[in-house]
């Protein structure tokens, strides 16, 4: 655990404000959940909870499905990160912050297929050998909960309609799931 030499008062409704450096740096926005952790030494430990963390086992089953019947590279995220990854190196990808860029994708919830002449969107932060072919919000309750993708790069072939509809697919009962 990393100090912070920040210190803050609970205040009189038990409240705690997270310093807004720290937000930042952690990528915690309103109404994003924390779990909370205690120790028998007295700590209080605020973590990001991710729904789609319980899904994770579930979500490479998918991927795995996805890259067989496709043989494209598959990536489902939370909103902050790779959650499982198959047809490309795990290590390379696996808990990987995603690119701010798939975050704003993600964010207009919106299809996104890569047309001819688009700039190359990157599916992680400082990996530049893949792309985004196609990313596809799971939206739960009117939320955004991460995005089923497809990549392009390595021994990628072109992504089609079959793999934007495969992927729509996945997306929606993910989506399903996480309400039930």
């Amino acid at each position: 655990m990393k100090a912070t030499g920040i210190v803050r008062r609970i205040d009189d409704l038990g409240r705690v404000v997270i310093p807004k450096e720290i937000r930042r740096t952690l990528h915690i926005r309103e109404s994003d959940p924390l779990e909370i952790f205690t120790s028998n030494d007295g700590e209080v430990i605020f973590k990001k909870y991710s729904p789609m963390g319980e899904l994770s086992s579930f979500a490479g089953q998918f991927c795995e499905t996805m890259h067989k019947t496709t043989n494209q590279i598959t990536v489902i995220t939370d909103r902050d990160s790779i959650i499982s990854v198959s047809g490309a190196p795990r290590r390379e990808l696996n808990e990987k912050r995603i690119s701010g860029e798939l975050s704003e994708v993600m964010e207009a919830r919106q299809v996104y297929h890569k047309q001819e002449g688009d700039k190359a969107l990157p599916v992680a932060e400082g990996n530049n050998n893949y792309s985004v072919a196609i990313a596809v919000p799971i939206i739960s309750e009117g939320d955004v909960m991460g995005c089923v993708v497809f990549l392009s790069g390595g021994t990628a072939a072109p992504v089609g309609e079959v793999e934007d509809k495969l992927a729509q697919t996945v997306a929606g009962f993910l989506g399903k799931q996480m309400e039930s």
